[in-house]
């Protein structure tokens, strides 16, 4: 689906979005006009989906960072999902399998925050909560070839 030089096209670009056409240009080897209609390539086979910024929730005020196992009541399923839709606080979700039919990430600002936040799915589900004190590995790419 994609050859070496995509790969290190789609490489610096994780490493850094904001790179210009010249920078990965001289990255890849490439034209300025070369690299930019391969991203357009990759972006219309759906290989790149955004380009994106990161920021620092700790920057915002958010100190604390959960995972949360949620696992709805019988009846529940559609209404947890759009309780958790609709706390900002909650910043990934998966719907998985097993016990738990939702798994998902949140920040707040202090315990306290954490607690109202949970309690809005009290009468809905089931939750498990984990306090995340380090993140040894940051969200990557699996291996691309």
């Amino acid at each position: 689906m994609t050859d070496d030089i995509d790969q290190i096209l789609i490489g610096a670009l994780m490493e850094d979005s904001r790179r210009s056409l010249k920078a990965l240009a001289q990255i890849s080897g490439l034209s300025s006009p070369s690299v930019a209609e391969r991203l357009r390539r990759l972006e219309e086979r759906g290989v790149l989906k955004s380009y994106t910024v990161e920021i620092d929730p700790k920057c915002f005020g958010y100190q604390l960072q959960a995972i949360v196992r949620v696992r709805p009541l019988p009846g529940q399923l559609q209404e947890v999902e759009r309780q958790i839709m609709s706390i900002p606080e909650f910043t990934e979700c998966d719907k998985v399998t097993g016990e738990d039919c939702f798994i998902a990430r949140l920040h707040v600002r202090s315990m306290e925050q954490l607690d109202t936040l949970l309690d809005r799915l009290n009468t809905l589900a089931e939750t498990n909560t984990a306090i995340v004190k380090k993140t040894p590995v940051k969200r990557r790419l699996p291996p691309m070839a």
